[in-house]
């Protein structure tokens, strides 16, 4: 099901390259347009997704929480303690600032306990050690299971020249990454590069898939030679006691594609829908991925029924929803400028929940009221000594 979502308050934040978390129902935007203000510091909003009316609620950070600034394009994955289990964590690597600034840093983002039935987040920074990679946007991670251990794999993405290849001319000009596979361990936050000869080019806006100990790469675009491969990467991941292996398989697919949005439909059923099959050309189709332990079937899906406004538009963007819901938005045509926003957005919903998420809302959480956010001169707070109020008094 395709449907267009009303914008309400703050989704003017949203921009491309933005990041989704979901923690069980609860949904997370990432990645707001500007710095975050005063009255809503840490730039992380929960979703409300009621009767297709979209809202950003400001979210708190608990108070031993890092900064975590507003990133387009980072590298985010879902780690749960057990194969297959509960989401529990999000790491978060890289991505751009809203100066352009190119992060190499690597968070753990967890769901605090609610208190007074509202959420709050904790974040915090990881210190990488060895092979540390480069800071990088556009890039992918994934959590792999082996021998009841787990590691990180980031591969791809792109950086800028370094300092000593620029000129005025070249300053903010972007660069493949090396094509090398990061292996990461989180308990010691140890890295180690993995060169693979399979991997010849670099890579990014890639989608990857990730089933047990292994991940699939597929598509994604190379600025060395302006080119968009048409094969899936297949990266097995071992860890024995000793040291860890990798191999890859190259698999052609004759898919060609960049910047596309992947969700998971069932434990080994995925969607790729979206994304550009070259610089000029949307991609309106959609495929079914099938994984198993050691075959893929990529097949064809019956594609929504695509508004004109979409089918006509030459850029579009979004992100994961989960449970097989993606959120996209594409920019609002000039005979649309009187509105807010700068997007239109829609939900597409290729699992059983119709109407798409509900439970994105706030659930128990009671209604907030709409209203402007706060500039600094306009905080105020209230104090009563001797008394304890939650937040709804």
């Amino acid at each position: 099901t395709l449907q267009i979502v009303t914008p309400g308050s703050n989704t003017s934040l949203i921009q491309p390259g933005f990041s989704l978390l979901h923690f069980g129902s609860h949904v997370f935007y990432l990645g707001q347009k500007g710095w975050p203000k005063r009255s809503c510091p840490t730039g992380v909003f929960l979703m409300d997704l009621k009767n297709n009316d979209l809202k950003l609620r400001p979210t708190t950070f608990t108070n031993d929480s890092c900064y975590l600034p507003p990133l387009r394009h980072p590298a985010v994955c879902s780690f749960s303690a057990s194969q297959g289990g509960e989401t529990t964590q999000y790491l978060i690597h890289g991505g751009k600032t809203p100066n352009n600034e190119i992060s190499h840093k690597f968070y753990v983002m967890t769901m605090a306990l609610p208190v007074n039935r509202r959420f709050s987040l904790c974040c915090s920074e990881k210190d990488l050690a060895g092979d540390i990679p480069e800071a990088r946007y556009g890039h992918s991670m994934n959590v792999v299971f082996s021998r009841g251990k787990t590691a990180v794999v980031m591969f791809g993405g792109r950086s800028y020249m370094p300092l000593n290849q620029r000129t005025t001319e070249n300053w903010n000009n972007v660069i493949d990454c090396e094509p090398l596979v990061y292996l990461i361990d989180l308990q010691f936050g140890c890295s180690t590069s993995f060169n693979l000869r399979e991997l010849q080019d670099g890579l990014s806006f890639h989608v990857s898939l990730v089933r047990n100990d292994t991940v699939y790469i597929f598509g994604g675009h190379s600025l060395g030679n302006n080119f968009r491969p048409p094969n899936v990467y297949k990266i097995k991941v071992d860890l024995p006691i000793g040291s860890p292996a990798l191999s890859c398989t190259v698999i052609n697919s004759k898919l060609s594609f960049s910047s596309s949005i992947a969700t998971q439909t069932s434990p080994d059923e995925f969607v790729i829908v979206g994304g550009y099959e070259s610089d000029s050309q949307k991609r309106l189709i959609c495929n079914g991925v099938f994984l198993d332990d050691e075959t893929i079937d990529i097949q064809e899906i019956e594609t929504p029924n695509w508004t004109g406004e979409i089918k006509h538009s030459k850029t579009w963007f979004g992100a994961d929803m989960g449970k097989g819901a993606v959120l996209f938005g594409i920019p609002v045509d000039n005979k649309h400028q009187s509105t807010d926003c700068s997007f239109f957005f829609y939900v597409l919903n290729f699992g059983d929940n119709d109407p798409a998420l509900q439970t994105c809302s706030q659930g128990s959480t009671e209604e907030q009221e709409d209203s402007m956010p706060l500039e600094d001169s306009e905080e105020f707070t209230f104090n009563r000594d001797g008394n304890i109020f939650d937040e709804d008094t």
